[in-house]
């Protein structure tokens, strides 16, 4: 959304971004030109009312909401708000995979909203092909009105990036490859069976294990390379400024989630020139690999199958060219298409 922001800006596009708290540390690559606009609430739906007033003394022409709680709030505060506006939605993960993970009753109302308040958009975008069948199949919703845009993932600013040094010792050590995740530390990373593979690779190779990014589950991801043995070669450093110098430096970059929309972070390591392994989940490495053209696909949670693709990987000469297929995902195609789901013309001086 940051991408996208700056890059309506740089078009000439009148942008607000529109934060429900106004932190976080990608503030500081915010455009000048883009004008922050902090709702500052403790969260989306509890900032219902804040974005009906924005709406109500704004009057926006077009707003584009993303993520699936966000996404009811933008279609709520229409509704309230009253004003005439083009109101595009995103949904950027697999629907099948996430109604697996519907654990609480919060989890089961909303996608009980999404199912009856998304016909409401005027369009929806998704990021890969197979969420426009899931909407389809599991809403009812009018294909027309759904759009398949892949995410802006790929710039000069990451290839760039990518050649600073990463900054850790791990990475001055050469004679030692390194593994990398990178994701939330989250129950749909699936990052335990990341670790367990790991584990077995390490029977036969000398490698390590770096998982980039912070969440709920450090505690037992740290705990599980302890009990397998293989800690004093597992980092967790938390959230990196620069992952793609990490992804440049790595000897693979593993993903091994459960379910996604179109991983952003497998693509970026493509683009980084690394080999890759992916779980074959929905939505998303199937149709980035190609059906494995660009790196193994393996099945969900199958340890020894992960480690078998790791150890390949490691010792193949000469992979793909990732990088070529990364450059389908580049920044300004997809500003491109965005701009045109909202009804927006290349120059305009309205504000989006």
């Amino acid at each position: 959304m940051l991408t996208l922001a700056n890059g309506f800006a740089v078009r000439g596009h009148h942008v607000d971004l529109v934060l429900v708290k106004a932190e976080g540390p990608y503030l500081t690559h915010v455009n000048p030109a883009v004008r922050i606009v902090d709702l500052d609430s403790t969260g989306v739906i509890r900032c219902l009312p804040s974005l009906v007033r924005y709406i109500r003394r704004n009057r926006p022409d077009s707003i584009l909401s993303a993520m699936s709680h966000a996404n009811i709030a933008a279609i709520a505060a229409r509704m309230i708000a009253r004003v005439p506006l083009r109101l595009v939605i995103s949904e950027r993960a697999s629907l099948s995979g996430a109604e697996r993970h519907l654990t609480t009753l919060k989890d089961r109302i909303l996608f009980a909203l999404m199912r009856r308040l998304y016909s409401r958009a005027d369009a929806i975008t998704v990021v890969a092909k197979a969420i426009t069948d899931e909407l389809v199949d599991r809403f009812r919703l009018d294909p027309t009105i759904i759009h398949m845009i892949h995410n802006p993932i790929v710039s000069d600013e990451l290839r760039h990036k990518a050649l600073e040094p990463p900054g850790h010792p791990w990475f001055e050590d050469v004679g030692i490859p390194i593994i990398l995740g990178a994701g939330r530390l989250s129950r749909q990373k699936d990052f335990p069976s990341l670790i367990r593979a790991f584990a077995l690779v390490r029977k036969t190779r000398n490698a390590r294990l770096m998982i980039l990014g912070e969440g709920a589950d450090r505690q037992q991801l740290e705990q599980l390379a302890e009990d397998l043995g293989c800690a004093s070669d597992v980092c967790l450093p938390g959230f990196i400024e620069n992952p793609f110098a990490f992804m440049k430096g790595a000897a693979v970059f593993v993903l091994s989630s459960t379910f996604e929309g179109m991983p952003g972070t497998l693509i970026q390591a493509m683009a980084c020139g690394t080999r890759v392994v992916s779980t074959d989940c929905p939505t998303g490495p199937r149709e980035i690999l190609e059906d494995g053209k660009w790196g193994p696909l393996v099945p969900m949670g199958d340890v020894g199958a992960i480690a078998d693709a790791i150890i390949s990987a490691l010792d193949i000469r000469e992979g793909p060219a990732v990088e070529i297929r990364a450059a389908a995902f580049n920044e300004e195609h997809a500003v491109t298409h965005y701009l045109e789901v909202m009804g927006a013309a290349p120059f305009a001086s309205d504000r989006a």
